[in-house]
Formats: C-alpha cells, sequence, structure tokens
C-alpha cells in the first residue's frame, strides 16, 4: 500500500511540475549599444619647442662679440 501511496505522489507530483513549468515567462530584451565619438587633444607645444631649438641651434653655438 505504501508502494503504491509512493507511487501516486510521485506521479502527481510530475504532472504538477510539468503543468506549473509551462506558466512561466521568461523575456530577454537586448537594448541597443550607444557609441560617442572620443575627442583627443594632442598637446604640440614639446614638438615645436624641439623643432625650434634644432632650427636655432647654430645661432646659439656662435659666439658674443
Amino acid at each position: 500500500m505504501t508502494s503504491t501511496a509512493n507511487y501516486c505522489f510521485f506521479l502527481l507530483a510530475t504532472v504538477a511540475l510539468l503543468i506549473f513549468s509551462g506558466c512561466t515567462r521568461h523575456e530577454v530584451t537586448i537594448n541597443p549599444v550607444e557609441i560617442k565619438p572620443i575627442h583627443i587633444t594632442i598637446d604640440i607645444n614639446v614638438k615645436v619647442d624641439r623643432a625650434l631649438d634644432d632650427f636655432f641651434s647654430d645661432l646659439d653655438d656662435t659666439p658674443v662679440e
């Protein structure tokens, strides 16, 4: 008798699980990715300073009279 009761309980639990698992709802949303421009500021004063030093180096090397 216990074997039959356990079997019926297991069967009812399985059927209930299958019925209620179909009632769940899953929703996945995919939001668009926002791409923003990147602004880059490069300081070129060092390059200009070096170029001017190289250009006027011959004036710096001349002896003062």
